[in-house]
């Protein structure tokens, strides 16, 4: 059995969660026969304003708990079609980010000896890098959806070049990444210059800024980046503050002016029919909700990512 402080290899797998799993899921010895693992990366090492990330993962399964298997909206039915656990948190360093990094990407490249899909709940977003250069070892460089207040392509943060703000310029210059199948959704607020944004417009990246999206359904939008990705490998990574603070404050960079939850579920529900390889919800800060109404959020916004799983059946 796999030590507490070691990271996931292979079929060894600890059994972290306990009975708080993620809608009550079951706990798994072995990765063998899972279509999905939920795991928590309890990490906000890589934040630079406000921490608290790190309890995300804790406060999230405790707000899925009243989520129902069936999805009344659009009829999915995740549970009837792929073998789902809660295969619990990996045991990052909560003293160093490099070493954080490296395990979640050693554990990723155990996880992913299987052939299933991994769904993580963060955690700061540094843990997307280290996710996708094990989902590029499997899979080549993937399309990216990224939902998101911001564009997280800054070249460093305070002299460290792997942080929450720099990880899709790693992703990029390591050929992790399909540059122009790269969709960055809901950036918005201030920035240091005009070339916050423009660099990766220059790079192939396709922007969809917040204040375009204001009053407008999103799943056009959804439906457009679907028929672009087409049958490609393609990874799909959302900051809850992406969303607007009125409906998701608990976070450590809360940006006004976000989308709303009826936007975000039509996002989601029009990426039906994509080859998603892995996702992740991440940046949950619970210290600044006490209401638990981020973490509710976030709960649901990861069971609608499973509903539009590959193999996931409507009733």
């Amino acid at each position: 059995m796999t030590k507490f402080n070691q990271p996931i290899s292979g079929n060894d797998l600890a059994r972290f969660s306990g009975p708080n799993t993620f809608m009550r899921l079951p706990t798994a010895d072995s990765l063998a026969g899972l279509d999905v693992a939920v795991l928590g990366i309890p990490q906000d090492v890589g934040t630079s304003w406000r921490s608290g990330t790190r309890f995300g993962p804790k406060q999230i399964r405790a707000e899925s708990a009243m989520i129902r298997p069936y999805n009344m909206a659009t009829g999915a039915a995740p549970f009837d079609s792929l073998q789902i656990a809660d295969i619990g948190d990996l045991a990052i360093n909560t003293f160093s980010l490099a070493e954080s990094l490296k395990i979640i990407k050693d554990s990723y490249d155990g996880i992913l000896t299987h052939d299933l899909i991994p769904v993580a709940m963060g955690g700061d977003h540094s843990i997307t890098l280290p996710i996708l250069r094990a989902i590029a070892g499997k899979h080549g460089p993937v399309a990216l959806v990224h939902v998101d207040a911001h564009a997280d392509v800054n070249d460093e943060m305070f002299g460290e070049r792997e942080t929450h703000g720099t990880v899709f310029r790693r992703a990029y210059e390591e050929g992790l990444i399909q540059a122009d199948k790269t969709y960055q959704i809901g950036i918005r607020g201030s920035g240091y210059a005009a070339t916050d944004f423009t660099e990766a417009q220059g790079w192939g990246f396709q922007h969809f800024p917040a204040h375009e999206l204001w009053h407008r359904s999103l799943a056009p939008l959804g439906a457009e980046i679907r028929r672009d990705i087409g049958d490609r490998p393609v990874y799909v990574t959302y900051d809850i503050d992406s969303l607007d603070p009125a409906y998701a404050p608990g976070t450590g960079t809360p940006e006004i002016g976000g989308l709303t939850t009826p936007q975000a579920l039509e996002l989601i529900h029009a990426l039906k029919g994509l080859n998603i390889v892995g996702c992740d919800l991440v940046e949950v800060s619970p210290p600044y909700d006490t209401s638990g109404n981020t973490a509710l959020t976030a709960a649901n916004l990861l069971y609608e990512l499973l509903c539009v799983l590959p193999g996931v059946t409507s009733r």
